[in-house]
């Protein structure tokens, strides 16, 4: 009875910390607003997405600000209709100018803001994309997009810290979007690769799902098999 005890206390101890184990690593990461896909090429067009995940277990997102990094102006910036939601274009000028397909352009995008009309709130549990069409990419490395999100019980999370590669990510992060020169890229993201890129984060999940369901019943199949071969051994035991 004692030796039976034992192992099944040691593989108990091992299915709970393995799992735990797994687990913890497979688990997500705290969600925040996002651009999608986070990599284009600098010089071109891309179509792109502001992922906003709602955070709140008792209030709606209804407004949603996205500030375009002054250091990287844009010449040309287009929405796409986001039903139940309008959207805002605010512009300002620059100098020297961008220039667009042979034009001088003085006035650049520097904020956008959606707003939700009647039921359209992002609501708990749920997310939403705002998509936008943007070109050509400025030669920077990279473009900060600090933006707010308003619920609707007042709650304004801002998220418009920095993040420094190499570094751990900051508690309200801003959405960057890393610009490649146009001699490095392998190859220009076509439009609509957004979608594309949510097929395989979708696929990775599933993988990463069924692989911690065939360790959790591997680790039950062997604290039960320990259980077994624990009690035959007891059974077979001579009798004192």
């Amino acid at each position: 009875m004692l030796r039976l005890r034992r192992t099944a206390t040691a593989a108990a101890v091992v299915f709970t910390v393995a799992t735990t184990a797994v687990l913890g690593v497979a688990g997500p990461a705290s969600a925040h607003v996002s651009v999608n896909p986070k990599e284009a090429t600098q010089g071109g067009y891309g179509r792109f997405a502001f992922r906003v995940p709602n955070e709140s277990d008792t209030a709606s997102t209804t407004k949603v600000e996205v500030v375009l990094p002054e250091n990287a102006p844009v010449g040309s910036v287009s929405t796409m209709p986001v039903p139940g939601w309008t959207v805002a274009v605010e512009k300002r000028k620059v100098d020297p100018p961008v220039e667009v397909h042979g034009s001088q352009l003085t006035e650049v995008v520097s904020k956008l803001t959606w707003t939700a009309s009647g039921d359209a709130a992002v609501k708990p549990g749920q997310f939403q994309e705002f998509p936008v069409s943007m070109g050509p990419l400025p030669q920077v490395d990279r473009m900060v997009f600090k933006s707010l999100q308003t619920y609707s019980d007042g709650n304004v999370v801002r998220w418009i810290e920095e993040p420094t590669p190499g570094a751990e990510e900051p508690e309200k992060p801003a959405p960057v979007l890393t610009l490649t020169p146009a001699s490095a890229a392998p190859s220009a993201a076509p439009a609509g690769q957004v979608e594309a890129d949510d097929d395989d984060d979708d696929s990775d999940g599933a993988a990463t799902g069924l692989g911690v369901a065939g360790l959790v019943a591997g680790l039950a199949g062997l604290l039960l098999g320990g259980l077994a071969l624990a009690r035959t051994r007891r059974e077979a035991a001579p009798k004192a």
